[in-house]
């Protein structure tokens, strides 16, 4: 069995949980194997979790959920040192970011100082506690979702804090036709959740990422990336543009897309697919178009329309 033949029956099998959804589940997917974090902003109720916990069995990682609460401290999530009476000795207890894949859920309902605790862990893969630091194990995905920030009891996340996520991931409602599938399954199932087969391991997760950093790309489709970050920057609705990062994000996720498709080059469709979700945190509006109801995935739309698509 080929990498391309593996990576689809990984999405099969998260499909027999989550109907309908296929392009968010590859999105997910691509961002793994680029080794990036997943920011999901959606309504309550739409299987954020349930897409997580289910790629966590199917590609055979640790996973741990953690809730955001407005009472949540920065040591309920890296972990924090405690006196053990046997020994006399302070010893310190993990919290749950020392796992694989981390669910951070509703994570704009704790306040700036606890969404900053997981700022280290994404960007050096490991925690610093009292003066000593942790290595995190590999690989190591924090899967974080929000809700939309026009509920209330949130506070927004910083843009310092959204440049760790690699991609931000919109689910949707399902059609009426997927929500009544879903109310088959369940029916037939006959219980809430059902377990799903481990396709590959977490060594196997390693292995392809080091692929992806073998795969080749064009000049001209590095100058296509950058001329579509760049372009954000100069858009009239724009107030702050995409960064360097922005560049590295997209390049990270087509390579991920052209390994996964069964290339060992990138095209420019691999661009255009993944350029959105990597961008879409990335932009900051001015307050008039934001008050007009523009959003950033409008301004992406027509930049990747003007744009010229190099013929590679």
């Amino acid at each position: 069995m080929n990498l391309g033949e593996k990576m689809e029956r990984v999405i099969d099998e998260v499909k027999k949980v989550i109907v309908g959804k296929d392009d968010v589940l590859r999105e997910v997917l691509y961002t793994i194997i680029a080794g990036g974090h997943i920011l999901f902003e959606d309504n309550p109720g739409l299987a954020k979790t349930l897409i997580v916990r289910s790629f966590a069995q199917v590609i055979g990682c640790d996973f741990k959920r953690v809730q955001f609460t407005p009472d949540l401290m920065p040591a309920d999530i890296t972990g924090a040192y405690i006196f053990d009476r046997r020994t006399g000795e302070f010893k310190f207890l993990k919290g749950p970011v020392f796992t694989n894949i981390l669910l951070a859920d509703e994570i704009n309902r704790s306040p700036p100082k606890t969404q900053a605790a997981l700022l280290e862990a994404m960007q050096e893969k490991q925690v610093t506690v009292e003066g000593e630091t942790y290595k995190l194990e590999e690989p190591f995905i924090v899967i974080a979702t929000q809700n939309p920030i026009e509920y209330e009891g949130t506070y927004p996340l910083p843009e310092a804090q959204l440049d760790r996520f690699l991609v931000k991931l919109s689910i949707g409602y399902p059609s009426k036709e997927d929500e009544i599938e879903i109310l088959r399954r369940r029916m037939a199932w006959k219980q809430d959740e059902i377990e799903l087969e481990r396709i590959i391991t977490k060594e196997d997760v390693l292995a392809i990422r080091k692929k992806v950093e073998d795969v080749f790309v064009d000049d001209d489709i590095l100058n296509y990336i950058v001329s579509i970050v760049r372009a954000t920057r100069s858009h009239v609705q724009v107030e702050v543009g995409a960064s360097p990062r922005g560049s590295i994000a997209i390049l990270k996720l087509a390579r991920a897309r052209a390994l996964l498709e069964g290339r060992d080059f990138v095209i420019p469709d691999d661009v255009k697919t993944v350029a959105r979700i990597a961008l879409v945190h990335r932009i900051i509006l001015k307050p008039e178009p934001w008050l007009r109801g523009v959003r950033p995935m409008d301004v992406l739309n027509e930049v990747l329309k003007k744009v010229a698509v190099p013929k590679v």
